[in-house]
């Protein structure tokens, strides 16, 4: 007869992304899982597999969290310009805010430590960048269409470049102590959608 598991393995994964994403993939040994998640490594190894599998699906839950609030945001009906400017102001202020600071992006952080030579990460990281552009450039497209942005304008380029931006406002915000300088960038490339 199977034993039933003594955890609750939708906590511990949360309780696993919680702590990759405040240490980062190599900061974070199985000793530190099994103290953080109060779970043996045995326990560990036979509901997620290694480590490298826990965090891979910790990225996924990652996604599964924050990619469905994006489309939302931008899929409203009514002007659309001003749900795209509300979000790239909404990266911003969390960049610049001292406590999401030490944390980053999970995604971000995951593209700098482990997509440069990490496929499966790679994969992950790209997928959510493509969670991010797609609603972008259909909004804009969709904003295109209603006459809030120019017809010269390239919906995809601006997309593009908004993915970008929020990025390395993540990047910035995540060491800089002055949450203006990724707001004044936000802003700057805010202008471009006029």
């Amino acid at each position: 007869m199977a034993r039933t598991k003594e955890f609750d393995p939708d906590a511990a994964l949360q309780s696993a992304l919680e702590l990759f994403w405040r240490r980062g993939y190599e900061a974070t040994s199985m000793a530190d899982l099994v103290s953080h998640l109060g779970v043996g490594r045995a326990s560990i190894y036979a509901t997620f597999g290694s480590k490298h599998e826990l965090y891979l699906r910790a990225m996924d839950r990652y996604a599964e969290t924050r990619d469905p609030l994006l489309i939302d945001e931008l899929s409203q009906p009514g002007p659309v310009l001003p749900a795209v400017r509300e979000l790239v102001r909404r990266f911003a202020t969390e960049a610049g805010c001292p406590d999401r600071r030490r944390s980053g992006c999970f995604v971000t952080n995951t593209a700098a430590e482990l997509a440069p030579h990490d496929p499966a990460a790679a994969r992950r990281v790209e997928l959510s960048w493509e969670h991010v552009e797609t609603p972008l450039y259909s909004a804009l497209v969709r904003a295109q269409a209603q006459g809030e942005l120019p017809g010269e304008r390239d919906p995809r380029a601006l997309a593009r470049m908004l993915l970008v931006l929020m990025q390395g406002l993540r990047v910035v915000g995540k060491v800089s102590d002055d949450p203006a300088r990724v707001r004044d960038a936000a802003e700057q490339a805010l202008a471009l959608l006029d």
